[in-house]
């Protein structure tokens, strides 16, 4: 579990308000603000149950500083959270800057609706690590969002509570909760109070104040060249590293929009060919110890995060690796951006099974203005 310089290692747990995208894409009726209703006998569609949460807020927030040691000292912040659709409304991009007695804080959250298992996902980073963390998982019902996940905390393993509560058109509270004894009590530690900001326009962001803090930091800039719109050709192996050469088109188009100023940044795809429909969200972050990339990938399909792959830049063209299982076997993954120029550029990703003495090419993305 990582944490911000300023609030140490709680305040991952602002994930809940701040929301977090890898190139591997294979694969209402209102209610309580809404959350829509169900017919009986049939699972609750909650896509739209984060609905309630779009637009621009002022947020305060109290903070337990030593949670589950039995103090009671709390600190206070106040800042700004603005959230945004991604696929239409079925996953959203959350961001928060807050500033307090302890600092400045800046994060980010990606809410991804799984549409098999009827909940949602909850994947929070902050600016000062630039890793997406594990998810809270969970749901809402009547009118109330319960998310839990198990971390570890002060070298123990607790489970963790966020609770979406009094939700109304200009206003709603998060809870976030520690419990050490298996859930059968709990403390609450961070409480933030959210209003609809009807008074301040939303920033440009190119105009963000974190825009200029990222221009000191090697790399932190290296996807600029992506940023807008985009005529987007995909070409896929059908069937990798089986010695197979048949291969399936899609044509799309995809967005790149900023976050943090540049350090994050949000690609969105969608496409269709013989083979169906492709959608998907990927969430970039950029580490500034290691200025390292990470690129995390969601399809639509089952709204879950797959496993990060970390690189850089060299020399104009950037390389991302990750270890995954495929078909029963741990294989080596490599993503590849290249040829960028101004109105184009190109992505490839390539499998090994060797440990890295060869590559399969497998899936390529064109991009064109």
């Amino acid at each position: 579990m990582t944490c911000s310089c300023i609030v140490s290692r709680q305040l991952r747990t602002i994930r809940c308000l701040s929301v977090a995208l890898c190139l591997f894409a294979l694969g209402w009726n209102p209610a309580c603000y809404g959350q829509a209703k169900s017919i009986p006998g049939t699972p609750h569609d909650g896509q739209h149950d984060f609905d309630f949460n779009l637009g621009k807020w002022k947020t305060h927030i109290r903070r337990l500083l030593h949670p589950l040691t039995g103090s009671n000292d709390w600190a206070d912040m106040d800042g700004t959270v603005t959230a945004r659709k991604v696929w239409d409304g079925r996953a959203q991009l959350e961001e928060i800057e807050a500033d307090g007695s302890a600092g400045h804080f800046e994060g980010l959250t990606l809410f991804l609706y799984n549409p098999q298992a009827h909940q949602w996902g909850q994947y929070f980073a902050n600016s000062t690590e630039g890793v997406l963390e594990r998810p809270s998982i969970g749901e809402f019902k009547d009118g109330r969002g319960e998310f839990f996940d198990q971390e570890s905390f002060n070298g123990r393993t607790i489970l963790v509570r966020f609770v979406w509560s009094d939700i109304a058109p200009e206003s709603h509270q998060v809870e976030q909760a520690f419990s050490d004894d298996g859930g059968k009590s709990w403390e609450p530690n961070f409480v933030a109070t959210l209003t609809r900001d009807q008074t301040s326009p939303d920033q440009a962001p190119d105009q963000a104040p974190s825009d200029r803090s990222s221009r000191s930091l090697g790399g932190a800039r290296d996807f600029d060249f992506q940023f807008g719109e985009w005529k987007t050709h995909i070409r896929r192996l059908q069937k990798p590293l089986t010695g197979a050469h048949s291969w399936t088109d899609y044509d799309g188009t995809s967005s790149v929009s900023k976050v943090w100023g540049g350090r994050a940044s949000l690609f969105e795809l969608r496409a269709d060919g013989p083979a169906g429909h492709i959608e998907g969200v990927g969430l970039r972050l950029f580490n500034p110890h290691s200025h390292q990339w990470s690129l995390n990938w969601a399809s639509s399909a089952d709204g879950v995060m797959t496993t990060p792959m970390i690189g850089k830049f060299n020399h104009g063209s950037g390389e991302f690796y990750d270890q995954e299982e495929f078909q029963g076997r741990i294989i080596m993954i490599r993503n590849g951006f290249s040829a960028i120029t101004p109105t184009s550029s190109r992505f490839e990703q390539a499998f090994s099974d060797d440990a890295g003495r060869t590559w399969e090419p497998n899936w390529t993305m064109t991009f064109s203005r």
